[in-house]
């Protein structure tokens, strides 16, 4: 027997399990060095920044909050299926087997080394993973096999035929002489395959991925942020929010409370892992076209006087009536007063701020210095950020999409210009400034909802920060708009939950809700998507009555 006698599925499964073992030494050694140096992390970033506006709108809109694990399990699926493939090549030719795992070290290699910042130690994960994966492979499939002695059929001698009394050197056997039997002689050795032995290696494969996997998890310091966020002790403000009003939550079933709780607060980012930054070693540096360059720590970002304020925060990708919109109490420095500090140049219309992980974005500098509670914010109602939201420090910008504002984990200010410098979401088709819509949403009854005929609840929310929402009108059926009764609000910074009754009649019906800002702006009613700079229509909702 040959190397083939390996079986396909046999050859698939140590390729899938050398994958595994690949990606798990991978993820230790990123433990290490950093996250960033993962390279399924520096694949999806990377096919992030390629993908074009409209694909990432649909995995916003498809996926929600999960469109990074989804792509993230994309790419792992890929990488199985590619693993497998190579494993069935190599049963025959080993060097296959290198030969892939080589290639897919390479393109890792070239995805780490275009993310912000990297050397030549975060190609250490990638090439320690993929050396790990190649070996792993020749092993297993060495344990697939097992040599054995070769058993060859010989011909046992025949007596000689006699002429004339010599033996004739021809052999030949008299007509009535019976044919002797074959003899088995060893003949060499072959390569069979054995089933226990490669699954017993497999075992441990999956062992050693599994187990380095979660190491490296660890050591990429998940804890010890949790653990250093644990310690921190907030001070209190000095300049604290208003109370809320009486009346600012109608306490509907159903309908968005006006404070939404961290746990339940939208995500929408560009980061495939969520950055792990210790306090401690974190600073904001603000340079550029300021007399005064200054680096803060964070102890000294909690040593500055502190401003709270409840701001509500909009994605610029949120459809219509959709969900990526959350109201919270945040607690901050004001940038303002930072920037003042560091001196601003005249020229200055930007801030370029950066994330640790590399993303940028590009705030008009008018509105942070107009008087507004633009904060870089260390508190989310009244706990430190949570890790997903922005620890250690992030903006809050009321007023503007997140996409221009509201930066997380950020750790640099560059005070330039829109004609000097460009964020992240420009070049990809998003405008360079993003003032928020007036916009409103139905939120009960559902779409789709079956509800009882008689006296109803319609309610929701509404939002155009720091402008205000001045009135919310309802229509049903495409009848006449009907006003809203509104909550009450602490300021023009969030959003207002509003309601109305309505005598429901059986039947199929549609309902529209618009709102108009302080402003005197009603919103209207021409549908747009997201792009370039928000989403605009009227949140229309069908019911069935019964």
């Amino acid at each position: 027997m040959s190397k083939s006698s390996v079986p396909a599925w046999a050859g698939g499964l140590a390729g899938l399990v050398s994958g595994g073992v690949a990606l798990g030494v991978a993820r230790l050694v990123a433990g290490v060095v950093g996250p960033s140096s993962f390279p399924v992390v520096a694949v999806g970033d990377t096919a992030i920044d390629a993908a074009p506006a409209p694909l990432k709108d649909f995995a916003i809109r498809t996926f929600g909050e999960n469109d990074k694990a989804v792509l993230v399990g994309g790419v792992l699926v890929v990488l199985a299926v590619v693993a497998a493939v190579i494993g069935v090549s190599a049963r025959r030719r080993p060097s296959l087997g290198i030969a892939g795992f080589a290639v897919f070290g390479v393109l890792g290699a070239l995805a780490v080394l275009t993310r912000p910042g990297t050397g030549a130690v975060d190609l250490l994960p990638t090439v320690l993973g993929t050396l790990a994966g190649a070996w792993t492979l020749r092993w297993l499939l060495g344990r697939a096999t097992t040599l054995v002695p070769a058993w060859a059929p010989e011909r046992a001698p025949q007596p000689a035929a006699v002429h004339g009394g010599a033996a004739d050197d021809r052999h030949e056997v008299p007509a009535d002489e019976p044919e002797r039997p074959a003899v088995m002689r060893p003949g060499g050795a072959v390569a069979e395959f054995d089933r226990r032995r490669l699954l017993t290696g497999v075992a441990g494969g999956v062992v050693v991925a599994g187990a380095a996997t979660v190491l490296g998890q660890q050591l990429g310091g998940r804890q010890a942020v949790d653990a250093a966020r644990a310690d921190v002790a907030l001070p209190r403000p000095t300049t604290p929010a208003r109370p809320l009003p009486a009346g600012v939550d109608f306490k509907i079933p159903g309908l968005s409370p006006f404070v939404t709780p961290n746990r339940d607060f939208y995500r929408v980012d560009t980061a495939i892992v969520v950055p792990q930054v210790n306090p401690n070693e974190w600073t904001l540096r603000i340079h550029g076209l300021v007399d005064r360059p200054i680096e803060l720590t964070y102890a000294d970002l909690l040593g500055r006087p502190l401003t709270e304020a409840d701001v509500t925060l909009t994605c610029v990708s949120n459809e219509v009536g959709g969900p990526y919109v959350g109201n919270a109490r945040w607690l901050g420095v004001r940038m303002a007063d930072v920037l003042r500090e560091a001196g601003l140049r005249s020229d200055a219309d930007m801030l370029l701020s950066t994330s640790v992980d590399g993303f940028t974005c590009g705030t008009p500098v008018d509105v942070v210095m107009d008087g507004r509670d633009a904060l870089f914010a260390i508190a989310m109602n009244g706990e430190p950020l949570p890790v997903d939201h922005g620890f250690p420090v992030r903006q809050v910008v009321p007023g503007l999409y997140g996409y221009v504002s509201a930066t997380k984990w950020v750790v640099d200010i560059k005070v330039t210009r829109f004609d000097a410098d460009v964020a992240y979401w420009t070049p990809r088709g998003w405008a360079e400034k993003g003032p928020i819509k007036t916009q409103s949403r139905i939120d009960v009854p559902g779409s789709g909802d079956k509800v009882k005929a008689g006296r109803t609840t319609i309610a929701g929310v509404a939002w155009a920060q720091h402008t205000g929402i001045d009135a919310v009108e309802v229509r049903v059926d495409g009848g006449q708009w009907r006003v809203a009764k509104l909550a009450e609000v602490p300021g023009p910074d969030t959003w207002r939950q509003w309601s109305i009754d309505w005598d429901a009649t059986p039947g199929e019906h549609t309902i529209q809700v618009r709102a108009t800002d302080a402003a005197g702006r009603t919103q209207t009613e021409q549908p747009a998507p997201p792009a370039p700079d928000g989403a605009t229509g009227y949140h229309t909702i069908t019911v069935r009555v019964s």
